[in-house]
């Protein structure tokens, strides 16, 4: 996908984040779900099939990620 393309894509961030930075997501025309950081839009953009987004939200609701 074009940087322009990716660009264009509605992203959306969690009202959690007030105006902290947080990631974003979009799904683009592919069915892809794009991850970016929201204090750098134009910077790089992660990509998950549905599956792999499925397995991720998974994991963070039985909190598989907690640091501590």
């Amino acid at each position: 996908m074009s940087e322009k393309k990716i660009l264009d894509q509605t992203f959306r961030k969690a009202s959690f984040s007030g105006d902290a930075g947080c990631v974003e997501v979009a799904l683009n025309s592919d069915q892809e779900i794009l991850v970016r950081d929201s204090k750098n839009p134009s910077g790089g953009v992660l990509r998950f099939n549905a599956e792999e987004w499925k397995a991720f939200v998974r994991g963070v609701k039985v909190e598989e990620f907690e640091l501590s």
